[in-house]
This record gives C-alpha cells, structure tokens and sequence, in this order.
C-alpha cells in the first residue's frame, strides 16, 4: 500500500515532466481554481482542501469552510496525512492537522459521469491519496477520495464537547457537501453520487445510512467488509480481548468516560469540561500521539446524539436509513487475516488445545462442545484454519447476512462474497506455511489498483469483472449490464437469497448460510451474546506505546495496523 502511494505520486510527476508542451487542467471550485495533472487520459486533482484546518480551538470541532484562495492552487501533489502513528509495516506517520483533503480523478470523456466517494478503512492509520481511482475512471467515473480526521482525532469525546465521538464522521459529510457543489465542475453529476468504503469505511457508510444529516448527499450505498450488524465473541480479536455487543459502535457515555481518562492521563484531569478542554487541545500533536494505544481507543463511532442519534444497528434492523440501492459483501475467508497476524504467521502456531482453550472462551462450557464437534480441529489443515473458519462464520457471516436482510426488506440490496482461493497478499506479511485464502478486505485491489500486486491472468479478468460490476452499480443502481453475469437482487424471502460469488473464472450463485452455517449457529449463537459486555469499564492500553496494532477491539482493514502485541 505505501509502495501504491509512492508509485502513485511517481506517476503524477512524470506526468507533469513528460509532456512540457501539455496544458495542465484548471478547474474552478467554489473555494478557488485547482490545478491538476494528466495521467494516462485522465485529469487528476490531489490534496484539494474541503475544510479549514482543524487546528488549535477547532480541534474537536465540527467541520468549517475552507477560506477560498486566490490565484490557482497547485493540485498536483497529495495533501498530508491526518495525524496518526507509524504503522508497522511502512512510514505513514503525520503529525499533521492541516489535512482534511481530497484528490479527483475524472474520465477521460466528458459528460455528466456518475461520482464514486471512496472512505478509507481503519480508522487510525491511511488516506485517501494511497488509492489509485484510474480502474473506476476508466469506466466513466468520477472518483473522489479523501482524508478524514482519525482515531482521538476523529473520535475523542469528553463531558460538555459537543460532536463528541463523530468528528471523523463529521468530516466525510463536509466532503460529501463539497462533492455536492463542486461535482459538476469535474464533470460529475451531483445528484448521482455512490459512497462506498472497505471494512472500516464501510462502517463509516453504514453510519451515514442512517445519519438524518446525510440525507440526500449521496444516492447509492458500496459496503465492503462491513462490520454494521456485527458483534465480537470473546478472544476473537485476541486471547485477552473481551466480548462485544457491537463491533463498530459505542455508546456515547462510554466514550465519553474514555475521553475523561485520557485527559487525566495527559495532565487535564480534575478540571471543569471548558478548562479540560482549553488543556487537551493546547497540547501538540505528538503528546497526544504517544498515549499508549489512544488511536485504537476511538477507533469505534459514537452514538447517542448529533449526527449519530441512534444505534445504526438497530437503525437497520428497523428500516430507520436512507432508501438508496446497496451493494455489499464479504470476503469468503473474513478472519484468516487476523488468525494469521495474531497466531501462525507472527510465529505464534495455534495448537489444538489452544483451539478448544480459545472456542471454549468464545462460547462457554455449554456450547463449547458442539462448536468443536461442527469444526473439530481435525478437520482443517491447521487448528488456526479452524479457528478462522469458526469466527469467519459467526461473527462475520453472520452479522453480514442479517445486513443484507435487514437492508433488502427495503431497498435494492446486491450481495456479494469474494471467494478467490489465492487472493494476493497485498502486506508484508509471512505467508509461507498459512493458507490466507480469500482474507479480509482482499477484494479492494481489484477495483483499485495496487503496484505490488501480480494478478495471473484469472484474476485479471476477475478484477475488471469486478470493477465493471462496481461501476454498473455506480451508474445505474444495479451491478448488472449487458456482458456481465447476471446478478439478481438479495430477496430475505427467497429460498436462499441470492449472494453473487466472486471468483476468478467462477462466477456464480452461493448459498450464503448454507457456506457458513448459519443454521447451526442460529442455534447455538446466544451463548456468547448473554456473555456480552455492553460499556467496558476502562479503556484498553497497553504498557508501552507500540506502533499501530491490531485494535484492541477493532481490526485493521484496507490500510492495516500490525501488530502481535496484546
């Protein structure tokens, strides 16, 4: 991802440098002209401000308007990155505030093209610019990525500040006004805008289906990984890390509480919310930075008032969002991923009794034995390809498919599983001897194109089939066209409902519960939700300050955080 970024903005600059005589492109905004690059046909708009800096008595404010500018500003380069920590694997460390950006790629015919607004995954490490949007632009979008405050910079919340928990959120709908007024600039049309995400932006979209505040700003929905209607059994993010009732969201007084605590921690305890605050955002960015683990702290979303009133989950569960058609789906093999970085590929082989040890946390002495008789250890090449599969279908499987039940009640609902056996590993990670299969968020790189991937010609073709998928989806609500495999909508009362399942060369129907079982653990799921925790009592740390990690009771995504530390 980091060798995307670079190669990206490589590119930008031959560019510019290989063709002198070439007239770069100015488009006007509402704030001030731009001017881009041409690359490859298309025009391409980077680092372009949709609000003022958050900075000093705006840190922790709700978005404001850019100051416009004069002259043309250059945009030929990224923006800088949100302020976030090293990750482990490349050096996308920003102590940045001035941030809040986001890069066009246009088509490169003219016309009114379809808007497609890319969040991001993770929630505390990323940006928009490491996403190369010339795949979907070649389908005739218009593509729009973006930079968004993250971690306790996007999530922080205190007594008395309002906004608490949402202000990454509150970002994403600033950008999403500004796609609003400035799309047709570009040559999109703003009353045909898709606002899709992978893992962590998905849950980012799922907040902004249901957000009264996001009415109208974008018309159709991409949910990829998606974590709205998803809860944790104990361990499964780790041997250490609780239950919980929801895995993307928190409630406002939890949050709150947490906020209170990291103050005391930096020095702004026992004063009133106005003071504590004046404190917290005098301090520089690194103080705040070097708390152990505070980006992971505010990684989940606030709800309880402001933009996130209520409960997305219960939101879908009740037919409370926005009536925009959906796409969305999972990877067939959701938690190979984090069996691998938490155990077989960081060196830590899972034995067979540490299955049984970890199945029988995850669900108790009264179900323990069945789960172990429906996914006996001997069963899978290795115990962590059956604790995988065990997790990959009750906690992914089964939240994913109560999503698109609850969202096809009610609107245009196309559901998806990637299931490509040999998905590239797209991080540098050990793969020799772990099988990580179709792993968590694997699908991205084939509709935005990474440079250290290598695709055998299977693969290929499925990645443009995807993207032709995605940009169908964009341009008209539903993924299927003509040269396409069919895709029929997911109807909760077909028998089973259509899942399209995404394979190179093998592009087909899947039963969905049937793959994951979900039968079975519709019988045996209420063990570990009578377990669940609803408010932790403290926030989790950890005793040093690590470079970003596996959340603690979050996940990397798209952009991910590594880390084999507890």
């Amino acid at each position: 991802m980091r060798r995307a970024f670079v190669a990206l903005a490589a590119l930008l600059t031959v560019a510019a440098s290989s063709a002198p005589g070439e007239q770069r492109p100015v488009v006007r905004t509402d704030s001030g002209a731009v001017r881009g690059t041409v690359a490859g046909g298309h025009q391409v708009f980077s680092g372009i401000p949709y609000a003022a800096p958050p900075t000093g008595a705006h840190r922790w404010a709700a978005p404001r308007p850019v100051r416009p500018w004069p002259g043309v500003r250059d945009a030929t380069r990224p923006g800088p990155l949100c302020p976030q920590v090293p990750a482990a694997y490349g050096d996308s460390a920003s102590l940045d505030e001035d941030c809040l950006v986001l890069n066009v790629t246009t088509p490169a015919r003219s016309g009114r093209a379809p808007v497609f607004v890319w969040i991001h995954g993770d929630g505390t490490i990323g940006g928009g610019s490491f996403f190369d949007a010339r795949r979907l632009a070649d389908r005739g979008l218009v593509v729009v990525t973006l930079n968004y405050r993250l971690g306790v910079f996007g999530g922080f919340a205190h007594p008395g500040l309002p906004g608490s928990g949402t202000f990454g959120l509150q970002d994403q709908q600033a950008a999403l006004r500004w796609v609003a007024r400035n799309a047709a600039a570009f040559g999109g049309d703003p009353g045909n805008v898709t606002l899709a995400g992978s893992s962590f932006g998905a849950g980012s979209v799922t907040a902004h289906l249901t957000s009264p505040s996001a009415r109208g700003l974008f018309h159709r929905a991409v949910l990829s990984s998606g974590e709205g209607m998803m809860d944790m059994p104990a361990g499964a993010m780790g041997p250490q890390v609780p239950a919980y009732r929801w895995y993307t969201w928190r409630t406002l007084p939890e949050m709150r509480a947490t906020g209170r605590d990291v103050a005391a921690g930096l020095g702004c305890g026992g004063l009133g919310p106005p003071a504590a605050l004046r404190c917290l955002r005098a301090l520089p960015v690194k103080r705040i930075l070097d708390v152990p683990q505070v980006m992971n702290m505010f990684q989940a979303f606030a709800f309880g008032e402001g933009i996130l009133p209520e409960l997305p989950e219960k939101a879908l569960r009740e037919g409370r969002f926005h009536r925009v058609p959906v796409l969305s789906g999972a990877t067939r093999d959701e938690h190979r991923l984090f069996a691998g970085l938490l155990y077989d590929a960081a060196g830590k082989r899972m034995t067979e009794r540490d299955y049984t040890a970890l199945v029988t946390t995850a669900f108790g002495t009264a179900h323990a034995p069945a789960v172990l008789a429906e996914y006996p250890a001997a069963g899978f090449p290795t115990p962590a390809l059956a604790w995988a599969t065990v997790i990959t279908d009750r906690m992914w499987a089964r939240g994913m498919y109560a999503q698109h039940t609850a969202l096809g009640r009610h609107v245009p609902t196309f559901a998806y599983e990637f299931a490509d056996p040999h998905a590239p590993m797209y991080l540098p990670l050990p793969v020799e001897g772990f099988d990580f299969g179709a792993y968590h968020a694997s699908d991205t790189p084939y509709v935005f194109e990474e440079k250290e991937v290598r695709f055998t010609p299977p693969q290929a073709r499925l990645a443009d089939t995807i993207t032709d998928y995605w940009a169908a989806f964009a341009t008209t609500g539903t993924p299927s066209r003509r040269g396409l495999p069919s895709w029929p909508a997911f109807a909760p009362s077909a028998s089973p409902p259509h899942t399209q399942s995404l394979a190179p060369d093998a592009i087909a129907s899947v039963d969905y519960a049937a793959e994951h079982r979900l039968g079975f653990w519709g019988r045996h799921v209420q063990s570990s939700e009578a377990s669940l925790r609803l408010v932790p009592e403290r926030p989790m740390s950890s005793s040093r300050n690590e470079p970003s990690g596996v959340p603690l009771f979050q996940k990397p995504s798209r952009l991910m955080s590594i880390s084999t530390s507890s």
